[in-house]
C-alpha cells in the first residue's frame, strides 16, 4: 500500500495531520473511524484499516442504520494509519476544516471480493453488518445489513465526537479563539 497520493496533497509542516507511514501488518484486531469533515462540503470519512493503512471513503450523507438507504462512498486516497486518532483542525489547502472523531471501533472482514466488502462494525454508534459495494471507478456504496441493529432512525443525528464529546461547531469556535 502506498501513500504517495496522501503525501502530494498536503503540506505536513503546517497540517497536524499524521505523517505519511505505512504500517506493518498488523494480526488481531482490525479497527475503523469514522471521521465527520466540515471542508468545503460537508461529509464523513469512512475508514477500515487494511494493509497497513486505514482505506478510505467520503460519505457526502453520513452512514445509514437503514438497510433501505444506500449512501454514496467515494473512494479517495489511503490514509496512515495513525489518522484514526486525527481530531483537530486542517489548515488551508486541501481537505481545509475541521475533523471530529464521529464514531470509532473495530471490524472483522467478512468477505472481500474484487469490488465488494462486507464488515461487521462494533463501534459506538455504527454496529452490525454492513457492505460496501463497487459500482463504478472510485464509486461505491455503504448499504447497512438487515440485522438486530438496523434502525430508521437518523444516526447522523448523534452529532458529537465518541473521544472529546465536542461538537464540529465547538471546535471551529475554539479554533478561531486561539487564532485572534
Amino acid at each position: 500500500m502506498s501513500l504517495k497520493a496522501y503525501k502530494q496533497k498536503r503540506n505536513l509542516k503546517k497540517s497536524k495531520e499524521p505523517a505519511a507511514i505505512v504500517r506493518k501488518k498488523r494480526a488481531g484486531v482490525l479497527r475503523f473511524v469514522v471521521q465527520k469533515h466540515a471542508a468545503t462540503r460537508l461529509h464523513y470519512d469512512f475508514r477500515l484499516e487494511m494493509d497497513g493503512v486505514l482505506k478510505s471513503w467520503a460519505i457526502p450523507k453520513g452512514p445509514s442504520m437503514n438497510p433501505k438507504e444506500k449512501r454514496l462512498a467515494v473512494h479517495v486516497e489511503d490514509h496512515p494509519y495513525e489518522y484514526k486518532d486525527f481530531e483537530g483542525i486542517i489548515p488551508e489547502g486541501y481537505g481545509a476544516g475541521a475533523v471530529i472523531i464521529w464514531d470509532e471501533g473495530t471490524y472483522t472482514l467478512d468477505e472481500q471480493k474484487k469490488k465488494s466488502f462486507h464488515v461487521t462494525l462494533k463501534g459506538k454508534k455504527l454496529k452490525g453488518g454492513f457492505a460496501l459495494v463497487n459500482f463504478r471507478e472510485d464509486q461505491w456504496l455503504l448499504i447497512k445489513s438487515n440485522d438486530r441493529y438496523a434502525t430508521t432512525e437518523d444516526v447522523t443525528k448523534k452529532d458529537r465526537s465518541v473521544v472529546s464529546k465536542r461538537r464540529l461547531e465547538t471546535l471551529v469556535k475554539e479554533f478561531k479563539k486561539k487564532s485572534d
